[in-house]
């Protein structure tokens, strides 16, 4: 019997040294190996941020400044806080040396305070005492170029890894991205204005873009592509000629990244009288050449409407009674965000004026990701000429009928693509070629892997009145944002930048994982609670009623000792409030005792039972090793 139980106890202190022993062969062996078992795969770096890692050519430096005294008092900001330091140090093994990681903890009125202010990260107060808090982080590189994160959030967990490697990846590429722009609207400012010598300001959307990329416009009849420029915009395209769309169709094939923004009725252009002082009647816009070999379908003849979100804006009726109506034409965009892409997660609306729909061909090989989508049930589409020429949105919506299902304004595309010619086009007959014609590349059939392209049914939203209110500000000019339009505009833009490497970075998930069944319960138990509590609080409510009547009687007699009729009637009716309150009680505390029973048994799984399998799996093998000594020995 002793020799049993000494023989138990060597095997448990044999795979209590397995254990061990196996801990350090793999982290000597292999440091940065790991299983990832999480639902999301929140720990396993996608293909792109280890391709920006090892591209990394020149040393970078990241600091991450954190107060610790933030995640004990917060403590889903210390598990973020782990995160965050686990991640870096991934970036840093990958990176093979050129990404080096400090970490610091400011504590008040210390230099290492004073040094995550002088990089520009936000403080925030933890308590009434006004002690300030840290958790951001500041990257350099060679050439002394900043790049910071003020604060990290917990809302923005999911994009985690989509922040550290843009970051990373901007710190290792100094130079602004160059765009490329063709439009055919005065997105520069109002030539009119120009021409008449007056001082014209470019649309704030334009402006927004500038302040992070080189902006370069483009002739609306360009042959070729400049090779610098990696991002090309087409706002508005009208009429554009072959040599134009040739060059933007073999942009792409040489895998140039491209947003587009077509229109069935452009606002801003109807707003711009012609020359001769009439209203515009030239007002859509379509690539269908490209969009038909690409397998992007585009109806530039209608637009889609929906009484969520629709603007209020003045009407007159048949009596000429002006009256304010929804216009379903014009539309704020909010439920329809995608909260999975990292250039709108952080955007609440986006204000988009008579756009259209976004759609693939069937059999296209392109994978359609939605960026603003109008509601399901409440959405549907209307003739473009409803709101062409004095337009009347009362009888719009009076006319209107949802179709049912919801239409996408706004859209990712990826995919490989064909070109939509077979060789470069040839000029006209009338023309003959230009001297300093360029000389053309040699034409591509299709691109070389997977294109990407964001396709947008809607133009207006670049422009000011849709967006931004001009205020003066003692003679300043200041643009106040009601609507998210130039972040979204300046956010898609960034993502294509970013190259592909950005562009394969989505929504990871986050670490913490609440206990979904428990939050059903508690769901299912607020709901029974508050039923039985309804019933209860009226007969409470009832009672109150009754002890205020008995006493207003009492004292309307000027009685100054009670009857004891109306004593015990009082004293009922106090009882019976004790009681009901009592009740009250009881029901939410046996509906939450389940609730407690199950997430304590949820909670001793989740963290125990893991370990304790593997516990038990190192057991069993080192008892059968031990059998297996034991008979080779006899």
């Amino acid at each position: 019997m002793k020799l049993a139980k000494i023989s138990t106890l060597v095997a448990l202190l044999a795979a209590l040294v397995i254990a061990v022993g196996i801990n350090v062969l793999v982290q000597r062996a292999a440091p940065g190996a790991r299983l990832d078992l999480t639902q999301g795969k929140i720990y396993t770096l996608s293909q792109g941020t280890k391709s920006v890692l090892q591209g990394v050519k020149e040393p970078v430096t990241l600091r991450l400044f954190y107060s610790r005294k933030l995640g004990s008092v917060i403590p889903s900001y210390g598990a973020f806080a782990d995160r965050v330091h686990e991640l870096l140090d991934q970036y840093a093994r990958i990176s093979g040396g050129m990404l080096k990681v400090e970490f610091y903890d400011p504590e008040p009125y210390s230099d290492t305070e004073d040094r995550a202010l002088a990089y520009g990260l936000q403080g925030v107060p933890l308590d009434q005492g006004g002690e300030q808090v840290y958790f951001g982080l500041a990257g350099t590189n060679q050439v002394d170029t900043e790049k910071k994160i003020a604060f990290f959030k917990t809302e923005r967990e999911s994009f985690l890894e989509y922040d550290l490697t843009k970051l990373v990846y901007e710190l290792s590429e100094p130079a602004r991205p160059q765009i490329g722009l063709i439009t055919s609207l005065p997105i520069q400012g109002d030539p009119r204005a120009m021409m008449m010598g007056q001082k014209t300001q470019p649309w704030v959307s334009l402006s927004e873009m500038q302040n992070a990329f080189t902006v370069k416009q483009l002739p609306t009849d360009s042959a070729t592509i400049d090779p610098a420029i990696k991002t090309v915009i087409v706002v508005h395209p009208q009429n554009l000629p072959q040599s134009t769309l040739y060059a933007i169709d073999q942009f792409v094939m040489r895998g140039g990244k491209l947003m587009v923004m077509v229109d069935p009725h452009s606002e801003m252009q109807a707003s711009q009288p012609t020359q001769g002082g009439m209203p515009n009647t030239n007002t859509s816009s379509d690539l269908p050449k490209l969009f038909e070999a690409w397998g992007i379908v585009y109806d530039p003849k209608h637009i889609v409407a929906d009484l969520n979100g629709a603007w209020r804006v003045r009407s007159s009726n048949a009596s000429d009674r002006v009256q304010s109506v929804e216009y379903i034409a014009w539309l704020n965009l909010r439920d329809g965000l995608s909260h999975n892409d990292p250039a709108t997660a952080d955007l609440n609306t986006i204000s988009v004026a008579s756009a259209g729909e976004i759609s693939l061909k069937d059999g296209s090989g392109l994978t359609l990701t939605p960026l603003l989508t109008t509601s399901a049930d409440r959405s549907g589409t209307v003739p473009v000429e409803l709101v062409q020429v004095a337009p009347n949105p009362a009888q719009i919506l009076a006319n209107f009928k949802p179709d049912g299902h919801a239409h996408v304004v706004a859209a990712r595309l990826t995919g490989p693509l064909k070109s939509a010619f077979t060789e470069a086009p040839k000029p006209s007959d009338d023309k003959e070629p230009a001297k300093d014609a360029p000389v053309l590349p040699p034409h591509i059939a299709a691109t070389n892997g997977a294109a990407n392209l964001i396709v947008i049914a809607d133009s207006d939203l670049m422009g000011d009145r849709f967006w931004v209110r001009i205020a003066d500000f003692f003679g300043d000019q200041t643009a106040v944002p009601f609507a998210d339009n130039g972040a979204f505009v300046s956010n898609l833009t960034g993502t294509l930048a970013g190259g592909d490497a950005l562009l394969g970075l989505r929504s990871r998930g986050v670490s913490a994982r609440p206990f979904d069944y428990i939050d059903h319960m508690t769901q299912d138990a607020d709901a029974r609670y508050r039923q039985t509590a309804e019933g209860l609080t009226k007969h409470l409510e009832d009672l109150q009623k009754q002890l205020t009547s008995l006493r207003g009687t009492a004292q309307g007699a000027s009685q100054t000792v009670l009857s004891p009729a109306q004593t015990a009637a009082i004293e009922d009716a106090r009882k019976d409030v004790l009681e009901t309150r009592k009740q009250l009680r009881a029901v939410q505390l046996d509906l939450r005792r389940d609730i407690a029973y199950v997430e304590g048994w949820l909670k001793i799984i989740n963290i125990a039972l893991v370990p304790a399998i593997l516990a038990i799996v190192v057991i069993l093998l080192a008892l059968a090793q031990a059998r297996r000594r034991a008979r080779a020995r006899s």
